[in-house]
């Protein structure tokens, strides 16, 4: 408070100290009220040297404002040319190329069964063991029938496959010789009846005889011929009862793992009864379906790449094996078998797997590294530098090959774009490249002190 609020002040608390020893209590209080406002404006008031400061500030402040628009600190680079894996998408369920449901073929008790669930087997393991006591009697007593047979046509036990001819057997034989003597005691008769020495009745009985001897002989090849006939059957009857007793040995018909397992010891099962499932572990076959767009590009042999929920981050390959001919007119795509190899047993059939196949590589594309690429709400763009001036240009991006988006469509190839701070950017901001940004900014706070002395300067006026 200066001297003459001071003295102004004095004054009036003189008045009210008059006013009190001479008025009423109302009348004090009109005049306190008055003492008081006169007071706090006394002491609200400035010197003469603060407005003047408070409106220099002011002029300070408005001055750091006119300064000129600041440029944009951006680091560039050009359209680069870069090489690219062409891929197509796929997802697909591993499955077993085989999975054999395996039955028994014969009927009987299970004597042993020596698998248990996700057991590895090896092809022509035993799975199942039936009781054979019965079979081998069947065995048995074909093989003691299929002996009666070869001794009725003279075949020898040590060369079974040594059949005889028919005039070498000796019922034929004896036939034979049988048909031979009646002729023979025929062309007498007759001799004997051209000389008279026999009557006529004696000849027509050796002619009749003649003729039941040849009927003998031909009774005889027929019931060789027979018998020959037999004897191929009960040998067949022999091979079908040994088989059986194989049979009653159920083995794996393919190397794989146990799926199921559906009998136990002592069970009685009948014929065609499945015993276990097996399914092969290596290879697995990786089936999907490809859209028909890329027919044209899809062959045998391409490399696969997929990955599979159970084992994240972690690339499996394969190959593809088989492709199909035709397209599914719902689906517009064509089913695909991928062969994978599995030997470290990672993988199991019923697996969903997610992956690319690798079609072809591509060189010399156009491509921008990610940082010069704005994606928002799907639309991408880049910001074009020309002449120190951003212009905001749309582009179709394709494919990603590293730190590298390919440009499709919507550059030239011979455009320079911003890589950094580029959501200060937008078309028609003024940048600078990054070593003339640097230079500005060491150059900053001097150019700071000079704008805030202009701008005291200015107040001061």
């Amino acid at each position: 408070m200066d001297t003459n609020s001071q003295e102004l002040l004095d004054q009036h608390l003189g008045s009210v100290i008059n006013a009190t020893k001479s008025s009423s209590g109302h009348r004090i209080l009109w005049v306190l009220m008055f003492v008081t406002v006169v007071a706090a404006a006394g002491c609200g008031a400035n010197s003469p040297s603060q407005p003047a400061q408070a409106n220099g500030g002011g002029n300070g402040q408005r001055g750091g404002r006119g300064g000129g628009q600041s440029l944009v600190a951006v680091r560039t680079t050009g359209i680069q040319r870069i090489s690219i894996q062409r891929e197509v998408d796929l997802s697909g369920t591993l499955v077993s190329p085989e999975q054999a449901k395996v039955s028994s073929e014969v009927a009987g008790i299970v004597k042993e069964a020596s698998i248990e669930l996700g057991q590895e087997v090896h092809a022509g393991q035993i799975l199942v063991q039936l009781d054979t006591r019965e079979l081998e009697l069947a065995l048995e007593r074909a093989q003691s029938a299929l002996k009666q047979i070869e001794a009725q046509l003279g075949v020898d036990g040590s060369r079974p496959n040594a059949i005889p001819p028919d005039e070498q057997i000796a019922s034929v034989r004896t036939a034979i010789l049988n048909r031979d003597d009646a002729r023979t005691q025929f062309a007498r008769a007759q001799e004997s009846v051209t000389k008279g020495l026999i009557p006529r009745v004696d000849l027509e009985t050796t002619e009749t005889r003649v003729k039941v001897m040849e009927a003998n002989l031909q009774s005889a090849l027929e019931n060789v011929r027979s018998l020959k006939a037999s004897l191929q059957d009960r040998r067949a009857s022999v091979q079908l009862a040994q088989k059986k007793i194989n049979d009653a040995s159920v083995r794996a018909p393919v190397a794989g793992a146990v799926a199921e397992r559906l009998v136990q010891r002592g069970e009685f099962i009948r014929e065609n009864t499945q015993v276990a499932t097996i399914v092969q572990l290596n290879p697995l076959q990786l089936r999907t379906a490809v859209q028909e767009k890329f027919s044209d590009v899809i062959r045998k042999n391409l490399s696969v790449k997929f990955e599979v929920e159970p084992f994240p981050g972690q690339t499996f390959v394969g190959r593809i094996a088989n492709i199909s001919p035709s397209i599914d007119q719902q689906t517009r795509t064509f089913p695909v078998e991928i062969l994978v190899d599995n030997s470290n047993r990672k993988l199991k059939p019923g697996f969903f797997a997610k992956g690319t196949i690798l079609t072809e590589r591509d060189n010399n594309v156009m491509a921008l590294p990610e940082e010069a690429v704005s994606i928002l709400a799907g639309v991408s763009s880049v910001f074009v530098v020309e002449n120190g001036v951003i212009r905001q240009q749309s582009v179709t991006v394709g494919a990603h090959e590293g730190k590298f988006f390919e440009i499709v469509d919507g550059l030239k190839g011979n455009e320079v774009v911003a890589v950094s701070n580029l959501n200060q950017l937008v078309t028609g901001t003024k940048v600078t490249t990054a070593d003339k940004t640097e230079a500005d900014e060491a150059a900053a706070p001097s150019n700071a002190n000079r704008e805030g002395g202009r701008g005291e300067r200015g107040g001061s006026k």
